[in-house]
């Protein structure tokens, strides 16, 4: 029999009975469209965070107090207070690798300005964590070395906190009060939208390293450096020089552990590739097993469908077909029923991954790619299960099957 022939035939046994064969290309659909659709949501998600990442830098790094022990237990990260300003400035005259260094210290604070009022983090630093962060702003002016030398009570909004305050009004130039102290708006973040875990970048106010440590915490430390190095390239050498340096000016002996950490972005872009990826892959396989048990569901009705025909295939043996023919016969059909399924679930998965991008904001990336693999699968899974039905019809007895009732 011709290609065509075969098709005709598988078509016309097939619309006998539309409605079981709707339900088995149904679990074909839904496994194929979920595949495509997690393989989507898991890329996108993958892509926003390396994205967010890339954002911060790929030369940037940054220094961290490390943690003490008190009685025998040690404290967590962040534990010492032994990071002080003039380790950044260390940093930055005698590390040669070393582009902008921007000390940090945080603190959360209620922000008032008329009758409007805020809780928002608040970030003291220097004019370079504009530059190692890649954040200029959209309106007025960022911190100045002046600023920081005279400890001024100036600030810089992030959008967020910009909407929650002034609404749609400029805030440059008003008076705002953080912690019941009055600070001058001097500029206005570019929005950067949201972070990982539910977090804002742009809910953030930033000051000078020095009015935040006086005037709002009363420290002396810091609670971060963070650097930028003058290349990529350069990253790892500057990490062996702040290390070297550190341990110097932090009196560490030989051998033991340092009070700080270095953390680079590399660090975290692989660390963040690799849980996406497990999670991706996870969800992927769950949704493998639907395509499996499509698979069950085509040999299920391709079964019945040979109990069904027998007498059919006796006739047409006794007129000539020969086993390869029958064989083929039932193929046909388990491959169309796949294939058709194939379809419906790439254009199904496809329209799901949109929707999701489109009401729930999350990121969806398509890959070709995932939508071969997955329509390969699906036709591969048909001829699989298919297979032994039409093993089984092609090897009938002619005589018995005549006589099937």
């Amino acid at each position: 029999m011709t290609p065509g022939e075969l098709l005709s035939v598988g078509l016309q046994a097939l619309s006998r009975n539309r409605m079981r064969s709707a339900l088995t290309v149904l679990g074909i659909v839904i496994g194929v469209a979920a595949v495509i659709a997690t393989l989507a949501i898991g890329q996108g998600a993958r892509e926003a965070v390396q994205a967010q990442i890339r954002a911060l830098g790929a030369n940037t790094l940054t220094v961290l107090p490390g943690t003490i022990t008190a009685s025998g237990a040690r404290s967590g990260m962040g534990s010492t207070t032994t990071m002080t300003p003039e380790d950044a400035d260390a940093i930055r005259a005698e590390c040669p690798t070393v582009q902008a260094v921007a000390p940090t210290v945080r603190t959360v604070a209620q922000l008032v300005y008329g009758a409007n009022n805020w809780s928002s983090q608040v970030q003291g630093t220097t004019p370079d964590f504009s530059i190692i962060r890649q954040w200029p702003v959209a309106s007025g002016v960022f911190l100045t070395d002046s600023d920081v030398r005279s400890a001024a009570k100036v600030c810089v909004l992030g959008a967020n906190v910009v909407q929650q305050l002034f609404g749609d009004a400029d805030p440059v130039g008003s008076m705002i009060r953080i912690k019941d102290i009055p600070f001058r708006v001097v500029g206005v973040l570019t929005a950067k939208g949201g972070q990982g875990f539910g977090g804002n970048q742009d809910d953030i106010v930033i000051v000078p390293v020095t009015t935040a440590q006086r005037r709002l915490m009363g420290i002396t430390y810091i609670n971060a450096i963070s650097v930028s190095a003058v290349s990529e390239s350069q990253v790892d050498l500057a990490v062996d020089q702040i290390t070297d340096l550190l341990k110097q000016r932090h009196r560490i002996r030989p051998g033991a552990d340092p009070d700080f950490f270095l953390f680079t972005q590399k660090e975290i872009a692989s660390s963040a590739e690799a849980t996406s990826k497990v999670m991706t892959s996870l969800l992927a396989s769950i949704a493998a097993v639907s395509l499996l048990v499509g698979g069950i569901g085509i040999m299920n009705i391709m079964l019945v469908s040979v109990t069904e025909r027998t007498r059919e295939i006796g006739i047409r043996r006794a007129l000539g077909a020969r086993r390869r023919d029958i064989m083929m016969q039932f193929l046909t059909e388990s491959a169309f029923l796949s294939l058709a399924g194939g379809a419906l679930g790439v254009a199904l998965g496809i329209g799901s991954a949109t929707v999701v991008t489109q009401i729930a904001r999350w990121p969806t990336m398509i890959q070709p790619l995932s939508v071969a693999l997955a329509f390969g699968f699906s036709t591969a899974i048909g001829l699989f299960f298919g297979y032994y039905p039409a093993l089984r019809a092609a090897g009938l007895d002619p005589v018995e099957a005549l006589r099937y009732e």
